[in-house]
């Protein structure tokens, strides 16, 4: 069995709630929480990047995400991230291909609603790009809305909350 890494850098997945008089803020990587809860048979580790909203990141954080990603030793690599940049750090990772003899496969995922929540997308799209990173052939994949998309052919539809193909 390949080991699967997992790379988490925030967002919506993994905000938490702390009282009424707070906001949301991003938290410690729900994605630990979610395999114990979902019970699976696969070697999943994790690392925690950062803890930021992906309206936040910029292109030092992008280059954090992509030198991770080439670093790490696992061919199979889901990277848990805010849905309203997320197409931008893929593109930030398609210029690992620029060489024929990269060939990691790379799904992003993240959430619409905190996985803290009982109706969060968060579980189900975790699933998605797990199953999705064991069955892609190399390349980099968005696995959200219950697809997965080529990180060229997808963009966030804000009014729809969802993804969409181009």
């Amino acid at each position: 069995m390949q080991a699967i890494r997992l790379l988490c850098v925030g967002g919506t997945i993994d905000k938490v709630y702390f009282d009424a008089l707070s906001e949301y803020e991003v938290g410690v990587p729900y994605a630990l929480e979610m395999l114990e809860e979902l019970n699976l048979n696969l070697d999943c580790r994790v690392t925690s990047l950062m803890r930021k909203d992906s309206l936040e990141m910029d292109d030092a954080d992008r280059a954090l995400v992509r030198d991770a990603a080439a670093k790490t030793e696992e061919a199979l690599i889901v990277i848990t991230h805010g849905t309203d940049t997320m197409v931008d750090t893929a593109n930030a990772l398609s210029s690992l291909y620029d060489e024929e003899s990269y060939t990691k496969t790379i799904v992003l995922t993240g959430a619409l609603t905190p996985a803290i929540f009982k109706k969060s997308d968060a579980m189900f799209n975790l699933g998605a790009a797990l199953t999705a990173v064991q069955t892609m052939k190399p390349g980099i994949y968005i696995a959200m809305s219950g697809q997965v998309f080529s990180f060229d052919a997808v963009k966030k539809d804000r009014e729809g909350q969802r993804f969409v193909a181009l």
